[in-house]
């Protein structure tokens, strides 16, 4: 990959970024690994470009990688095979005192989100059997021997919460903080991010919608110690142009509000998933 300067701007602001352009090929190992996996995860590949992605992030094997909130594990099914055998995967979620924080709570599926990253080693050796280490933990439960150990953090569809509940809690702060410390010197941090178009109001665009706008994503860097070294639209979609009061969730393939109305539905459906950013910075 090489890098080409490009200048863009964002809101009123103008700014120099790098921006990849792709001179070679995507390592055929990645795209093995993403093409052997079941129909159902490929399904959404046109989306979500993993391959490109992660190529755009400059992952490779063998490195220390740390994945923020993995869910399910998408994105972990492609991360633990190609990182390999001399390899490290971190998954690290939300500290324990956020999950409380969701309108939707209950007891119950808070213990289980708690619960959930300490069977994050048991998760990953389900998805490959090349012994990658692998281990779970919080942002504000940094294992030692992670500090300083990270090549690349990858902040995917991951944010807006953390910036949602910062106001209240300083959810956002506390984990860019830890990002940073966990970070190599030459370490990068990817990020993947729905986005909100400059134009919007500023009500809502806090994260409480599934939407950040870009600007505000640079900033939130910048303050708490990186600088913006690659942007990229491999995850654009300019079908995607919320209103006021749309919520992310509305789009595939969640498609909520929508449960009872077939012609919203196939509107959402051809929309397709959200207008993304995709951003790369360091630590300066």
């Amino acid at each position: 990959m090489r890098f080409v300067k490009t200048c863009f701007a964002v809101a009123a602001l103008s700014a120099c970024s790098a921006t990849a352009t792709f001179a070679a090929d995507i390592d055929p190992a990645l795209t093995a690994i993403v093409e052997a996996r079941s129909e159902e995860d490929r399904a959404r590949d046109s989306a979500r470009h993993p391959a490109e992605t992660l190529s755009f992030f400059q992952v490779e094997p063998g490195m220390t990688v740390a994945e923020a909130l993995p869910g399910s594990g998408w994105y972990t099914k492609i991360l633990a095979p190609y990182l390999g055998s001399d390899g490290t995967l971190y998954g690290v979620d939300y500290v324990a005192r956020m999950w409380p924080l969701f309108s939707f709570a209950t007891e119950e599926w808070v213990e289980k989100r708690i619960a959930a990253m300490g069977d994050f080693d048991n998760k990953v050796a389900g998805f490959t059997d090349n012994r990658i280490k692998a281990k779970g933990f919080t942002f504000n439960s940094v294992p030692e021997d992670a500090v300083g150990s990270v090549d690349r953090f990858l902040f995917i569809r991951a944010l807006h919460n953390l910036n949602r509940f910062e106001e209240t809690a300083g959810t956002r702060t506390q984990a860019l903080a830890s990002v940073r410390g966990m970070l190599k010197q030459d370490g990068l941090v990817g990020v993947v991010q729905h986005r909100l178009p400059e134009s919007a109001a500023a009500e809502g665009s806090d994260g409480s919608r599934g939407y950040l706008k870009q600007s505000d994503v640079i900033a939130m860097f910048e303050e708490a110690g990186f600088e913006l070294v690659a942007s990229s639209e491999i995850n654009a979609n300019p079908k995607d142009k919320p209103g006021a009061e749309d919520v992310v969730w509305r789009l595939p393939p969640r498609l909520r509000g929508s449960e009872e109305n077939p012609e919203m539905r196939a509107a959402m459906t051809a929309i397709g998933e959200s207008d993304r950013m995709t951003l790369t910075f360091r630590k300066k």
